[in-house]
């Protein structure tokens, strides 16, 4: 028999809200996860943070860099002149048209360091970002130039590449994804060049509005068994406090289910998958 493929399910906006965190660490104990992102800017990552901290599961703990919809860490007067930072689609505009203040970037980026390592007790295992905010022009340079100096080495970066003949084969929010993965080969060049470890393949990108159960969408993701992938996930309890700070709430309880249910093992074991680390996708780039 093949040795099964590794990739890894990340389970993103652990700290967002109570509900949310208690479904990741859930799936951590079930060994359902091997990877989940944390939200530092969240008012929930400091009652959140002990808790996962205190696991003993193996699973690889990684910054999610937030530049859009909750507060920074610290002030940002020309993103967050109200000391809210915008939404997706404004700080997108602003990347594009070359307007945003590359040291006010970083400093935010430093701090959001400085928050995982305090509360983690060591850097994050990898980086990414909400709403994919890393891989915008000028956020993207300010965050490769932390590695080697804030993040060490061998710290992952997860980008959002994937072949655009797989993304409309698998005809899951297909221009989101196109979108994503073209921003995404381009910080795979530049991550290349800096030797920074990365994953080889993304899938993940959902409207989450889709009119088909959760299990075919997770399906259609890991078609074909491809080395090297990441996927990313949202699954969580809706709660009060999520719905207050974000708009998807019921599609987390959704992944929640399949990936704690019986069918998640069987159907990544019937393509010749489990669930691994950053580390066992490739070799550094």
């Amino acid at each position: 028999m093949n040795a099964l493929v590794p990739f890894v399910l990340c389970a993103d906006d652990y700290g967002l809200a109570p509900g949310v965190s208690a479904g990741i660490r859930k799936l951590i104990g079930q060994a359902r996860v091997s990877a989940t992102s944390c939200l530092v800017v969240s008012p929930h990552w400091s009652a959140e943070a002990p808790r996962l901290h205190a696991m003993t599961e193996p699973v690889d703990v990684g910054l999610h860099l937030a530049l859009t919809q909750l507060a920074p860490l610290g002030p940002m007067p020309r993103l967050a002149p109200s000391g809210r930072l915008p939404s997706p689609a404004r700080i997108a505009v602003l990347a594009h048209l070359g307007l945003l203040d590359r040291g006010e970037i970083e400093r935010e980026i430093g701090r959001q360091i400085d928050a995982f390592e305090c509360a983690m007790g060591r850097p994050p295992d990898y980086v990414d970002g909400h709403h994919h905010v890393h891989q915008l022009p000028i956020v993207r340079a300010a965050l490769l130039g932390q590695f080697g100096r804030r993040l060490p080495t061998h710290t992952f970066l997860r980008v959002c590449c994937e072949p655009l003949a797989a993304v409309w084969q698998r005809y899951v929010a297909p221009l989101h994804a196109t979108i994503l993965g073209l921003m995404g080969g381009r910080l795979r060049r530049e991550a290349e060049r800096a030797g920074i470890p990365i994953n080889p393949r993304f899938a993940g990108v959902t409207n989450f509005d889709e009119r088909v159960p959760y299990r075919d969408v997770f399906n259609r993701f890991i078609d074909g068994a491809p080395r090297g992938l990441a996927v990313m996930c949202h699954p969580g309890y809706p709660d009060a406090e999520l719905g207050a700070l974000d708009p998807v709430v019921e599609a987390r309880a959704d992944e929640l289910a399949y990936l704690e249910s019986a069918a998640f093992p069987h159907d990544i074991l019937a393509v010749g998958m489990r669930v691994g680390r950053f580390r066992e996708l490739a070799a550094p780039a």
